[in-house]
């Protein structure tokens, strides 16, 4: 608890980074770290309605002398927070151009060509005290507040730009990933300094295969020290494990099966949430008496998840303070996990490493068997998160259950109950719910995203459920098409129930946007034409 004589944000001006990351995987300083107690000023005092427009700023000179100067001229008479940033900083601005354009609307497919070029960046030479990171080759961002590249949003993009004729964007996308496991050791969840301390799904190893689709083995096997390295990321401290026990992201059972979460290196507010972390971490220890460092480290990790916010991460699934995502080993991530292994081992059997390629196999089979069996809930018929800290944690039916059917690690019989299940709870008028929870969250009901969709229409159609397959395409890509005949814009996420944009969350419906551009083309020239 805060006392009347302390505000919030001066818990945290001067506040340590707490972390257990190996010194590789912290290589820039942050917002927070470079500017202390004016970005907690900035911040809590909600100088800008979004907090990542701070986080996101440029500075006009050396972040000391601004610092300095901070401390010197909030002394004066008048001062005035919000002219000091502004003075002080160069603010991002948005890409007008993305923006509606309902006089003399092109089509579709033509509008989502010319906005291709539109989403590319160039960010070779870091400037001093900005966050975005440097990287080697030009890249495309989803678009709206969303400036930078992200890492799983990029796969799907991919899948567009490669259908749209754009393979050049596509390599160089995959060419800035492989730079950043080089250089960081991991993909961070997005290129700013203040994402350095999580990751996001790793689909890494797909945007290998999409990119080398006639022999993904000759891919996996060019791209071997990339995949392993990632892998690597996501084991960190394995082997140190007792059973029972969990180290970063990796987690060992009871009964010593191994399995992973995801996590954050850092346990402090996500600099571009900072208010909004405090208000939800003070909630939680007025409630509870749940330590405030918790509550940011499980935040900070369901935003490594890319599902930031769902009720799937929440005890209570209504409150986002009881948020504890590093207590559940997600369905989807650690089906991800065992097709990395798989691809480790495919590319090292090409390359002649035998002993990697079946130590990796081993491990592939062993995830496998673990999807098949502690990943299934057979007396409600679905895939399911689990709760590794309560193993009698009945999980809720999300749209990630269909990822073991995306990667080809369901049974038959697991894959026909799954469809089952789609019809009955997950099936909309618009597409694939998320999930069957309504919280007002961006990741539940009513709403529907991009990236669930192609992995859901893919997974089923993989498993001879075609015809639904189809379905949730044609509803999906329908509405995206009516709402931007009605808007002129391709959106972030969309409304499953109605012909509207997708809300709740934390920040506005963003327009753009590269994810539905990707899967809406990739839909039309794929499944919807076979």
């Amino acid at each position: 608890m805060t006392s009347s004589r302390q505000r919030p944000g001066d818990l945290f001006a001067a506040a340590p980074i707490h972390t257990a990351a190996p010194a590789a995987y912290r290589t820039a300083a942050t917002p927070h770290e470079l500017y202390g107690e004016l970005f907690v000023e900035v911040q809590m005092a909600r100088v800008f309605g979004d907090g990542k427009s701070f986080v996101d700023a440029r500075p006009k000179s050396a972040p000391a002398l601004i610092r300095a100067r901070f401390e010197v001229e909030r002394r004066g008479p008048g001062f005035s927070l919000a002219d000091f940033v502004h003075a002080h900083f160069v603010l991002p601005g948005r890409d007008a151009a993305i923006g509606p354009r309902l006089e003399n609307l092109e089509p579709i497919r033509e509008h989502i060509r010319a906005l291709w070029p539109l989403l590319v960046r160039e960010h070779k030479q870091a400037q001093d005290g900005e966050s975005l990171l440097a990287l080697p080759q030009p890249y495309v961002v989803p678009g709206g507040r969303f400036r930078e590249l992200y890492y799983w949003d990029s796969y799907f993009t991919m899948r567009g730009l490669v259908t749209d004729g754009r393979r050049d964007l596509a390599e160089q996308l995959l060419a800035n990933f492989a730079y950043l496991l080089a250089t960081y050791g991991f993909i961070p969840n997005a290129t700013r300094s203040y994402m350095l301390s999580r990751s996001q799904p790793p689909l890494f190893f797909k945007m290998v295969e999409l990119l080398h689709a006639d022999d993904p083995a000759a891919g996996f096997a060019a791209h071997l020290g990339a995949l392993k390295t990632e892998h690597a990321f996501w084991m960190d401290g394995e082997a140190a494990l007792a059973p029972g026990q969990a180290h970063r992201r990796v987690l060992r059972m009871a009964d010593g099966a191994l399995l992973n979460r995801y996590w954050d290196d850092r346990c402090t507010p996500r600099e571009e949430s900072w208010r909004e972390d405090v208000e939800t971490a003070e909630k939680a220890e007025q409630a509870s008496g749940r330590p405030r460092e918790q509550v940011w480290r499980d935040l900070r990790a369901g935003a490594e998840s890319g599902w930031d916010f769902s009720g799937r991460w929440c005890a209570d699934p209504a409150d986002i303070a009881t948020i504890e995502t590093s207590a559940i080993a997600p369905v989807d991530l650690n089906a991800l996990l065992a097709g990395l292994e798989g691809a480790i081992a495919l590319g090292a059997a090409r390359s002649g490493d035998t002993a990697t390629a079946q130590a990796f196999e081993a491990r592939a089979a062993a995830r496998r068997q673990l999807l098949q069996t502690r990943f299934w809930r057979a007396d409600a018929g679905h895939f399911a998160d689990v709760n590794w800290a309560d193993a009698h944690d009945p999980r809720p039916l999300t749209a990630a259950a269909l990822m073991p059917l995306y990667l080809g690690m369901a049974t038959q019989a697991q894959a026909d109950a799954m469809a089952a299940q789609v019809q009955r709870h997950l099936l909309g008028a618009n597409g694939l719910l998320s999930t069957t929870l309504v919280t007002g969250q961006q990741w539940d009901a009513p709403n529907g995203w991009a990236p669930l969709q192609w992995m859901a229409a893919l997974g089923l159609a993989r498993y001879g459920h075609a015809a639904l397959a189809r379905d949730i395409a044609e509803r999906w890509c329908a509405s995206v098409h009516r709402v931007f005949l009605a808007t002129g814009r391709l959106l972030e996420k969309y409304d499953v129930a109605e012909d509207r944009p997708g809300g709740g969350g934390e920040y506005e419906t963003q327009d753009g946007f590269g994810w539905t551009n990707g899967v809406f083309v990739a839909f039309k020239d794929g499944l919807l034409q076979a």
